[in-house]
């Protein structure tokens, strides 16, 4: 005789509810724009001006402001942008929440 398990309502939700709190991104944290200003003083000066302080970057690169200041600019695309890897940009290992923090600064500096 085979055992026949018929599952319960509560256990039914029990795992649905841990299904769906597996399910959520780990990036589910608000973006820290003061890292990301730490990170673009550290990696991105030398391209681009990332603050009214700055005096000089390359021509070759918007300042951080004039991205801000783009027509329908989006921090999530921003920090997606960031993750695809660019010929013209350093390679400096960002995780999703470094991009996220980087984009969350830029956004500041409209």
């Amino acid at each position: 005789m085979i055992a026949r398990v018929v599952p319960t309502r509560a256990g039914l939700c029990g795992l649905l509810s841990a299904v769906a709190v597996l399910a959520l991104p780990l990036a589910a944290r608000a973006a820290d724009a003061r890292h990301g200003e730490v990170m673009a003083k550290r990696w991105c000066t030398s391209c681009h001006i990332v603050s009214s302080d700055q005096k000089a970057g390359s021509t070759q690169a918007p300042p951080f402001s004039a991205v801000a200041k783009m027509p329908g600019f989006d921090a999530g695309k921003v920090a997606f942008y960031l993750l695809i890897p660019h010929p013209q940009m350093a390679d400096i290992g960002l995780t999703r929440d470094d991009a996220a923090d980087l984009a969350a600064y830029i956004a500041k500096q409209k």
